[in-house]
C-alpha cells in the first residue's frame, strides 16, 4: 500500500538543521504514527510522503514556508518581569506557557533578561528555519472510520477526548 489522503502512516526520521546537528530523530521510540491528508504534521513533509510505501527511504528538505513558517518579528516583545511572578531566575533559553488576550495558549522562550524587562519570542522554535529530515518509511494501512472522523489515528490507549 502506498501513503495516501486517509491512510494511517508510521514513520522514523530523524530531524537536523542546516549545519547537520540533529533537532529530534524517534530512533531511541516509537515511530510517529499519523493520519496522512488531515494537517497532522508539517505540509513540507507530509507532501514529501505521498505515494512512497514500507520499507523506503527518503531524504526530505523542507523550506520554512511548508513548515513552522518565517520568524514573525510581532511575536518577539519585551515584557516586563512582573509577567513571570514566582519565578525567582530568569534566564534564556527557558520555556513557558502563556494566555494570550484571547485565551490561547502560547509557547514562549525568554531570549534576554535585562532588569525589569525580559525579551520574549513565541514563534515556534523551528520557525524560519530550513529542515532536513531521513525518514524511513515503517507501516501504511487504511484509517478507520472513527480515525477519519476525529482527524487523528486512535493508539488503542485511550486518547484523551473525554467523551
Amino acid at each position: 500500500m502506498k501513503i495516501a489522503e486517509n491512510c494511517v502512516v508510521s514513520i522514523h526520521y530523524r530531524l537536523t538543521d542546516d549545519e547537520g546537528k540533529e533537532l529530534d530523530s524517534s530512533s531511541d521510540g516509537d515511530p510517529l504514527i499519523y493520519l496522512h491528508g488531515a494537517g497532522n504534521i508539517i505540509p513540507g513533509l507530509e507532501d514529501a510522503l505521498e505515494g512512497q510505501g514500507v520499507g523506503d527511504q527518503r531524504e526530505v528538505i523542507v523550506q520554512p514556508e511548508d513548515a513552522y513558517g518565517p520568524v514573525d518579528p510581532e511575536l518577539i516583545q519585551v515584557v516586563p518581569r512582573s509577567a513571570f511572578k514566582g519565578v525567582d531566575k530568569l534566564e534564556p533559553g527557558m520555556q513557558f506557557q502563556m494566555e494570550d488576550p484571547e485565551g490561547h495558549i502560547q509557547e514562549i522562550m525568554v531570549q534576554e533578561v535585562k532588569g525589569e524587562e525580559v525579551s520574549i519570542d513565541a514563534n515556534h522554535p523551528l520557525a524560519g528555519q530550513v529542515l532536513h529530515f531521513s525518514i524511513t518509511v515503517e507501516a501504511v494501512r487504511s484509517a478507520s472510520a472513527e480515525e477519519l472522523d476525529h482527524g487523528h489515528v486512535h493508539d488503542g490507549h485511550g486518547h484523551g477526548h473525554g467523551h
